[in-house]
């Protein structure tokens, strides 16, 4: 909304400049950027959680430098952070291609992404944010006769945006139903070429015995897309959010 005491649009959100051929334009009022973001967040369905999320407040050494790794951590952090600002300045040039985040919990793989999404709609591009375990209950709450969406309506937007995040790939049971499911959109993005950017917890080589692997998670078909659609950026470092969470304690 419009700042009610705006001294340059006097509280309507618009003000009349100059135009380029002649004559005078209304054009929005800068006091309204804030609502407008909001807005897009909204459309592009950014969580609130990851609102403030962008480049500027990635940490790339969060870890304490007495640690055996923490160099190797930090390095890790600041090459995924080069990678996929890298992505988004060079946008559209290369965008045959997407990015997949690799890394397990609590390493900024989201923040990342968020951040990717916020920067490229600001420049006027189509965005969307779904997590994946969400995306397949809606769809398959859809199929329920009492529900007021269709699938189509639920899958339109996912199959059609320009820029796709996938949060979370694989989080959900991997079901013969959700593998397909996954399989298409990923797919039909490609085809029509759509970029997609994920994250995932699950690695292509488990550093924990007994962890399942990304393929075990999305099968096996799926997992070679990926390597033909995405750019993989794998960030190896452990869970800073659980550090923080212990030195508080």
């Amino acid at each position: 909304m419009a700042a009610k005491n705006c001294p340059a649009c006097g509280g309507t959100g618009w003000r009349v400049e100059q135009a380029s051929g002649g004559g005078r334009v209304a054009v929005p009022c800068a006091c309204t950027a804030g609502d407008r973001e909001a807005q897009g967040r909204k459309r592009a369905r950014i969580p609130a959680r990851y609102s403030d999320r962008d480049f500027e407040n990635f940490e790339i050494d969060p870890y304490d430098r007495q640690e055996a790794h923490a160099a190797a951590w930090s390095k890790s952090l600041k090459e995924a952070k080069f990678v996929v600002e890298s992505f988004v300045r060079e946008y559209p040039a290369g965008s045959e291609h997407g990015l997949l985040l690799m890394g397990s919990c609590g390493v900024g793989k989201t923040h990342l992404a968020v951040a990717a999404l916020k920067a490229l709609a600001a420049r006027g591009h189509e965005v969307l944010f779904y997590d994946y375990r969400d995306l397949l209950k809606q769809i398959q709450a859809s199929y329920n006769p009492e529900s007021q969406t269709t699938e189509m309506e639920v899958l339109d937007p996912v199959l059609k945006t320009e820029v796709l995040l996938l949060d979370d790939l694989g989080s959900s049971k991997p079901s013969t139903w959700a593998l397909e499911t996954v399989g298409h959109i990923l797919s039909s993005r490609y085809n029509d070429n759509r970029v997609t950017i994920m994250t995932t917890n699950f690695l292509d080589a488990p550093r924990e015995p007994g962890d399942e692997k990304l393929e075990q998670r999305v099968g096996k078909r799926v997992r070679s897309r990926l390597h033909e659609i995405c750019r993989t950026v794998n960030i190896t470092a452990p869970d800073f959010r659980e550090r923080i969470k212990r030195a508080w304690s």
